[in-house]
Parts: C-alpha cells; structure tokens; sequence
C-alpha cells in the first residue's frame, strides 16, 4: 500500500472540496503525507480563511498564497517552505486557467493576449514551480504531478485555447523527466476525463462533454475526483518508483476509444 508517512507535500490549486486537488490533498494526507496548500490570492481578503475552511478535514500545516504570474510571489512560497521544512518530496501542479471567451468559438479567433495567459499559467508554471522545488528535493529525491486532458492530443470541442495549454505541459513533462531523472525527481502527469467540478463548469456544453464520454468509455461512466486522487497518491509513493516522463490516463479507459 501506499506509505507517505514522513513525506512533504505541496499541494496547488485546491479551490474547493469538488476540485481534483482537494481529492488529492486529502488522499496524501490519509497516507501520512505533511501538508503544504498553495492558494490563490483573491483581490479581497478572506481568501485563507476560505482554504482553511476547505481543507479543515485533513489540517495542512501551511497555508501559502501563490500566484504563479508573479515572480515574487513563487520565491516567498519556495522561501518559506525552505525554512519551515527543509526539503520537500511531492508537488502536485493542478494550476489552469483561460480567458472564458477563448473556450469557445472558433480556435482561429484565439487573441494572443488569451493565448499566452494559458500558457503561462496552465504550462509555464509546471517549469517555474519545478526551479523552485528542484533545491527541496535534491538530496531525497522527489514525484512531481501535473494534471492534463486529452484535448492536449485531440480536437476536443469547446477546449480550444486550452487544448494547446495541455500540449505543451504535457510536453514539459517529458523534458523536466529527463533532465531531473539524475537527481531521482520523477514528474509525470495524470490525463483524467471530464469531471464536474467548479472549473470545469467554465468550458460550454460541459454536460455534453461528460455525456459522451461516459457514452464512449469501455467502462461507461465519468470517473471521479477520488479515483484521481488513488493515482495521485501511488505516483507520490515509492510504489511507482520506475515511472517517470509518463502521462497515465484515469478516464474509464475513454482514451483508447478511435
């Protein structure tokens, strides 16, 4: 079974206890994991009372506001986990975003204002939160996770701008692979099917997406933030000490579909 006791984990993108990263957070700390919760910032304050209520079930230790367009922002994180800990061995990346507008349409009409947005947070970030761990997990080595889609290698109606966000994290991840494997720091991605969660609720015709998916898996049905989240958990355990640079697809087997 999965052992994470004694293991430190940082944990971004928990915005809710529907979201992907709260099943995972909450999956680390059931298999003894410590825990660190990345959030957002909001505009107005209150936004860490918010996550603290989220995420009272399983008590992270640290609560730190992160926003990965700001450079200074990512370095106080890092700093912090630094001083608290000392190192760390797990990074879950489930950070994306997208204008609305560019999530439907025609890709064509994607402005470069949008387009860049995605990348820089949906992609860019994996990089920038891996520079910052990479000091943390050098000596115990370390399993760094990222969440992507299938509308990364397909056309996927409505995902647009996103589908190509997803290309190249997912691309990132198999060159981070190969340039951290030496250091024995494993990064690999998780492609799950549609769920419905608060994001998700931005992407149009979403209840079609899911639909068809379910329609079309050999499994027929959606799968869930908890079958994600057992995945999550045996890539940050030792159980999957000889997988790296991989994209492991937890969609009722929809992938495999022509």
């Amino acid at each position: 079974m999965q052992d994470l006791q004694g293991k430190f984990a940082l944990v971004t993108g928990v915005a809710n206890r529907r979201s992907i990263a709260y099943a995972i957070a909450e999956r680390l700390a059931h298999y003894g994991a410590r825990l660190a919760i990345a959030y957002q910032p909001a505009e107005k304050s209150g936004a860490e009372d918010k996550i603290r209520k989220v995420t009272d079930e399983f008590g992270p230790e640290l609560l730190l506001p992160l926003d990965v367009t700001d450079p200074d922002s990512v370095n106080t994180l890092y700093r912090t986990l630094e001083e608290t800990w000392g190192h760390l061995d797990i990074l879950v990346h489930s950070i994306a975003t997208a204008m609305r507008d560019e999530l439907s349409g025609r890709p064509s009409d994607i402005s470069l204002q949008g387009y860049l947005l995605a990348q820089q947070v949906s992609a860019y970030s994996l990089i920038e939160l891996m520079r910052g761990a990479r000091p943390l997990m050098t000596q115990r080595g370390g399993s760094v996770i990222t969440l992507t889609y299938i509308g990364s290698d397909r056309a996927v109606p409505n995902y647009n701008v996103m589908g190509s966000a997803k290309a190249a994290l997912e691309a990132n991840v198999r060159y981070l692979a190969m340039e951290l494997g030496a250091e024995n720091i494993r990064v690999n991605a998780i492609s799950a099917g549609p769920i419905r969660t608060v994001s998700a609720s931005g992407i149009k015709d979403f209840l079609g997406l899911l639909h068809n998916a379910a329609e079309k898996a050999p499994l027929k049905r959606n799968v869930t933030q908890e079958e994600v989240a057992h995945v999550a958990a045996f890539l940050a355990s030792s159980l999957s000490s000889g997988i790296t640079g991989q994209t492991l697809f937890v969609d009722a087997g929809y992938n495999v579909w022509g």
